[in-house]
């Protein structure tokens, strides 16, 4: 193993790879370190892909990447004890090639995206944990891992090491974690025969569905649900704020199993063979709750920079594009001679300011202060409104004018005018 590299990446995932790729591929001497026995190795649940962020630094990784079903449609369901209300957006524009998003199996795709990374040129190494970086004074110079004679030395370090970035911690980048800004999700994936999946979801080929669901399912915390439909299983889950699960009492496996036994959810997964349970941390606290990036020969990357788009459920794409404007900002400096140092390495910043990435967090940066303070979200609405479609959608002699009547009292009784006012104006505020 070389003594010295122009750059260590620390982390195997999305961001880990899409750095340690456009830094090889450039060129530049990279080690990658992760501590699993191999990539993806510690992540067993489905996800989605957003293909630009993939395609932008490799444009044929759909010709082998694990790829399970191209989306072609996209629900959005509101829960109650026992029914839903929602939309579905379906559109054969989807269908047409090249395929926007996908459903992949992490484990599979990490594999993929690190036999890319290494064929690019860089050195990956698995079942190896980083302790702490090593510091010059404040600049980072490389790091200390488990293995024998540990000391590596780089002249910048890129982390990649998730959610919960000890090593970050370790050295004073960013604060302990809050439970309000991290979410504990748990995902199950059913595997069943293709053609029961086709049926279940009107799907034909490669087409599947995505799901996403709010409401009395996380028993009025903060959190969502959702169901992906694979090539040949659903990955189905839900997750909510670590402070609310504190706050319920209640465990995240219960959650799901309630969830699971919905009478609208029930009917998709029957039938299926469990194989695989995961649970894992998702950063979901937003702008405001977003750590330094930068600074003195190192730079944070993907989860554990708070790059998740909770809003929209995006993250791959975010971790991806950080981890390629990291690389590319550094493969800018050694070109120009330039050194790794804080004041440099605020060109980062400045990509993530101009890309999509900074944007979208900037513009919902106070949804989640939005939903921690106001629970009716996620239980008072949800009933209202499946109440107010069974009503009108309920045949009983009863004229359609007094049914608007019921339900106008009814919002007006659980919420009153000005709560409903008021839970409308912090929405727009929130979503502007």
């Amino acid at each position: 193993m070389a003594e010295k590299f122009d750059v260590i990446v620390v982390g195997a995932g999305p961001s880990g790879n899409s750095a340690a790729y456009t830094l090889a591929k450039a060129g530049l001497s990279v080690l990658q370190i992760e501590r699993g026995e191999s990539p993806g190795s510690k992540n067993v649940q489905g996800a989605i892909l957003y293909s630009d962020a993939l395609e932008r630094m490799i444009p044929d990784f759909r010709d082998d990447a694990p790829l399970e079903r191209h989306i072609i449609e996209q629900r959005m369901w509101v829960l109650d004890d026992e029914s839903y209300i929602g939309s579905h957006y379906r559109s054969d524009a989807f269908n047409k090639e090249p395929y926007n998003r996908y459903t992949m199996i992490r484990s599979q795709f990490d594999k993929w995206f690190s036999e890319r990374v290494k064929a690019a040129g860089a050195l990956v190494i698995c079942e190896t944990t980083v302790s702490h970086l090593l510091l010059d004074g404040e600049r980072v110079i490389g790091v200390m891992t488990d293995r024998q004679g540990g000391e590596i030395y780089a002249d910048a370090v890129i982390l990649a090491d998730g959610v919960n970035s000890l090593l970050a911690k370790k050295a004073g980048f960013h604060p302990e974690l809050q439970p309000k800004d991290v979410a504990l999700a748990v995902k199950e994936i059913h595997f069943m025969p293709q053609e029961l999946i086709e049926q279940r979801f009107n799907v034909k080929g490669t087409e599947g569905v995505v799901i996403e669901m709010v409401g009395k399912i996380t028993k009025g915390m903060m959190g969502t649900g959702f169901l992906y439909t694979n090539s040949e299983s659903v990955t189905i889950g839900v997750g909510c704020m670590l402070s609310d699960f504190k706050k319920q009492g209640t465990t995240p496996y219960a959650l799901l199993e309630e969830m699971k036994a919905h009478p609208a959810i029930k009917p998709l997964i029957q039938g299926g063979e469990m194989k695989e349970y995961t649970a894992h941390l998702i950063p979901e606290g937003g702008y405001n709750a977003m750590p330094p990036i930068y600074g003195e020969g190192w730079m944070i990357v993907g989860d554990a920079g708070m790059f998740v788009n909770a809003v929209h459920r995006e993250g791959s794409n975010l971790a991806m594009t950080t981890g390629m404007h990291a690389a590319e900002t550094l493969i800018e400096l050694k070109n120009e001679g330039k050194a790794f140092s804080a004041a440099n390495l605020k060109r980062y910043q400045a990509k993530l300011d101009e890309s999509f990435v900074m944007k979208d967090m900037k513009k919902y940066k106070n949804m989640p202060d939005v939903f921690h303070s106001n629970p009716q979200f996620f239980n008072d609405y949800p009933e209202m409104l499946s109440n107010a479609a069974r009503t009108m959608l309920t045949v009983d002699g009863v004229d359609k004018k007094s049914k608007e009547r019921e339900i106008r009292g009814t919002f007006r009784r659980r919420r009153s005018l000005f709560g409903l006012l008021g839970d409308t104006f912090k929405l727009w505020r929130a979503f502007e």
